[in-house]
């Protein structure tokens, strides 16, 4: 079995526990696709699926140009963005109101270059405890194929009110 491909098709689609009514997401999950943030935009994110129960997270991001090296390929700190995206998202949709979840460390293998135009991406987590949640991500061109894999660790931090 290869696991470097997969079937793209299926992303963004409802279906075993995946919504994609942004009506029926999770409220901070809808906060951030109203208002995502300058690099999710810079990025080109666009928020497809959510599984709240099981952790997951489906994405697509529109790579211009502007996100590239100069040999074309799309720069590898742009990448690590995508991944650290999707598994930020991923380890959100179970957060409280007012909690943010920060980026402890994050690492980022690149199997294939990654090109300009529509990339999928997926967020999962592994494991969450009440202070650290551990998450995996993956990045896919169109053709389905593996780009590029991550893992994250992430805090849990409730805001002050001020």
């Amino acid at each position: 079995m290869d696991h470097t491909k997969i079937d793209i098709n299926p992303f963004g689609t409802a279906r075993d526990g995946f919504v994609t009514s942004v009506e029926d997401w999770p409220p901070n999950v809808k906060a951030a696709k109203d208002k995502p943030s300058p690099s999710s935009a810079h990025l080109g994110l666009e928020l497809l699926a959510v599984d709240r129960e099981r952790g997951i997270v489906e994405m697509a991001f529109q790579a211009s140009d502007a996100l590239c090296n100069k040999w074309g390929g799309i720069q590898g700190g742009n990448v690590a963005a995508m991944l650290d995206d999707a598994m930020a998202f991923a380890i959100g949709l179970n957060l409280d109101w007012g909690q943010i979840s920060p980026t402890l460390e994050l690492k980022v293998s690149m199997m294939a270059p990654a090109r300009p135009g529509r990339l999928y991406a997926t967020g999962r987590v592994v494991r969450r405890g009440r202070s650290v949640g551990f998450v995996e991500g993956e990045l896919y061109n169109e053709e389905g194929q593996l780009l590029a894999a991550g893992s994250s660790t992430a805090n849990f931090v409730t805001l002050k009110k001020r």
